[in-house]
C-alpha cells in the first residue's frame, strides 16, 4: 500500500486573524484526512507535535515513505500582512515527481476548492527543508494565508472539502481510486478454503502484500469496485469482494 509520512504544521505561534493558531487548524486538516486515507487505502503515520521541523524530516527519514506532505496555511508578513491570498504548494526542482503531486494538488484546488483559481500556483524551492531534506518525494502545502481575514475564515469553513481535495491528489499521485469511506465494517472470508490474496493496488495484476486465511475476520474500511480496501492484522490491501461476506 502507499505510505504518506502526514506533517501538519507545528507552528503554534502562527495566530489566525480570526482566533486559533496555524498548528492547530493544520491539524485539524489532518483529523479529516486520516478517515479519507484509510478508505482510499493509503496507509500513513502522523508527525510527532512535540518535534519542531527537523525532528519530523528526520522521522520521515527514518521510515520508508513513499510520500512526505506537508500541511501549512501562510502568512504575508511586513507591508504585505493581511494582503496576500491563495495557495501555494512548494515542491523540489531535483525531482519530477515532487512536481507531479505539486502539480496535481494545484490543479484540484483549482477545480473548485479554492475560490480563485488564479491564486493557486506551485513553486519550486530550494530553502525549505521539509522539501528538499527528505528521502521520500515530499511537496509542502501553503494553503491560504491565515492572516487575510477572507482566507482566514475559507480555511476555517471548508476543512472537509480541503481534506478530500489532499486525498484525492494522493490517490491520482498514486494511481489508486479515491474512496470516501464510511465508518469501518466487518467481513468473513469465503473462500474454498484457500487463502485470500491482499494486494497492492485493486487489481489482479498488483503485488501480493499478504493473505487472508478462510472463515478469518476482516476489517473493510473502503469501497473500490470489485475490491474492498482490508486491513488483516495490521496488513493493509485490497481483496476481492466476492470471496467476503459482509457481517
Amino acid at each position: 500500500m502507499p505510505k504518506v509520512f502526514l506533517s501538519p504544521s507545528t507552528q503554534e505561534w502562527n495566530k489566525y486573524v480570526n482566533g486559533g493558531t496555524e498548528e492547530q487548524y493544520m491539524n485539524i486538516l489532518a483529523d479529516y484526512m486520516e478517515p479519507l486515507l484509510q478508505a482510499t487505502g493509503i496507509d500513513y503515520v502522523r508527525n510527532d507535535p512535540s518535534k519542531n521541523v527537523l525532528g519530523a524530516i528526520d522521522d520521515s527519514n527514518a521510515g520508508n515513505y513513499d510520500v512526505h506532505l506537508a500541511l501549512h496555511s501562510n502568512a504575508g508578513g511586513g507591508n504585505y500582512a493581511g494582503r496576500l491570498q491563495g495557495v501555494d504548494v512548494y515542491y523540489s526542482p531535483y525531482s519530477e515527481f515532487s512536481e507531479k503531486l505539486a502539480d496535481i494538488i494545484a490543479d484540484n484546488f483549482k477545480a473548485g476548492t479554492y475560490p480563485d483559481a488564479s491564486k493557486v500556483k506551485t513553486e519550486a524551492t530550494t530553502g525549505l527543508a521539509e522539501v528538499t531534506r527528505t528521502k521520500a518525494v515530499s511537496v509542502l502545502s501553503e494553503i491560504g494565508y491565515h492572516d487575510n481575514p477572507s482566507d482566514a475564515d475559507w480555511i476555517k469553513n471548508n476543512i472537509p472539502q480541503i481534506a478530500e481535495t489532499m486525498v484525492k491528489s494522493l490517490a491520482q499521485y498514486f494511481g489508486i481510486p479515491y474512496i470516501n469511506g464510511g465508518a469501518p465494517r466487518f467481513g468473513t472470508v469465503t473462500t474454498d478454503g484457500s487463502n485470500l490474496n491482499m494486494r497492492e493496488f485493486p487489481a489482479m495484476t498488483a503485488a501480493v502484500v499478504g493473505s487472508i486465511p478462510a472463515g478469518a475476520t476482516v476489517t473493510i474500511t473502503g469501497d473500490a469496485g470489485d475490491w474492498y480496501v482490508v486491513n488483516y492484522n495490521g496488513n493493509k490491501g485490497y481483496s476481492a469482494k466476492e470471496f467476503i461476506t459482509m457481517n
